[in-house]
């Protein structure tokens, strides 16, 4: 059933996502306002089929968190789910993402149309540069730029290392720090034709003030917070501590 299901709204989505594609692209001339409606149509529709035919909902705790201007957010990335329902919770709002992305039919072309900010990974310092220059251009129009600091999906229980261009771009704007971890890899890993039905929660971390503070210490106050969250999600993906050795232990070992 699980693959059945799954196969079902892969086609759904591919049929859905095919006109706001060129519906988008075509509506370039327009204010991005108009442009991102467009999409906020679109991403209902996702969010729907997503609900009644993969039986995916989702929840978000620590709403209280979210400032009320537009910041920078580093995300925990495992699933496809997150680039769709993130923009729920932080709308409106450009990802950074790899330029490869934008040549995909329809899906990239309406990326393209909404101003998302695209990099070259293979040239870090062009990428970083883009990353500032085009961050803060979104950040001053009013959206919120999210960012995932590990560069790729991550399976649950996993982790990679944070890089430090969404701390950078957030100490040159001005800009709060909104660290976000959640479990969505739990139920849309990496094969799509197995996206299991359930719950995901979304956690939104106390926003880090990049005042005296370096990108490095920024980067890692969200690591850290990410992480413990992570643990606290799916605590089954991660070992035990280890028990503390006893007093007597101690003696013995000496």
């Amino acid at each position: 059933m699980i693959v059945i299901r799954s196969t079902l709204f892969l086609l759904l989505v591919s049929v859905w996502t095919i006109p706001f594609g060129v519906l988008v692209s075509l509506a370039i001339a327009l204010p991005i306002a108009a442009r991102y409606a467009i999409i906020a149509f679109w991403r209902s529709g996702f969010m729907a089929l997503s609900r009644y035919v993969l039986g995916i909902r989702y929840r978000v705790i620590g709403r209280e968190n979210i400032p009320a201007l537009p910041s920078v957010v580093l995300a925990k990335h495992q699933a496809a789910w997150e680039t769709v329902g993130l923009q729920e919770i932080f709308p409106p709002l450009v990802f950074v993402l790899k330029k490869e992305l934008l040549r995909v039919p329809f899906f990239g072309w309406g990326l393209a149309a909404l101003k998302m900010i695209s990099i070259n990974r293979a040239a870090a310092k062009d990428a970083l540069k883009q990353i500032f220059d085009q961050g803060r251009d979104r950040l001053a129009a009013g959206y919120w730029v999210v960012i995932f600091p590990e560069g790729t999906r991550v399976a649950p229980g996993e982790t990679c290392r944070y890089k430090p261009g969404g701390a950078h771009l957030a100490l040159r704007a001005g800009v709060l720090v909104v660290p976000v971890a959640h479990n969505a890899g739990e139920i849309w890993g990496r094969n799509v034709f197995r996206i299991k039905p359930g719950l995901i929660t979304v956690s939104v971390g106390p926003p880090i003030d990049p005042a005296e503070k370096s990108a490095a210490r920024i980067n890692t106050l969200a690591a850290a917070w990410i992480e413990e969250e992570m643990r606290r999600l799916s605590p089954h993906r991660y070992p035990p501590p280890a028990p503390a050795a006893s007093d007597a232990d101690a003696v013995a070992a000496a």
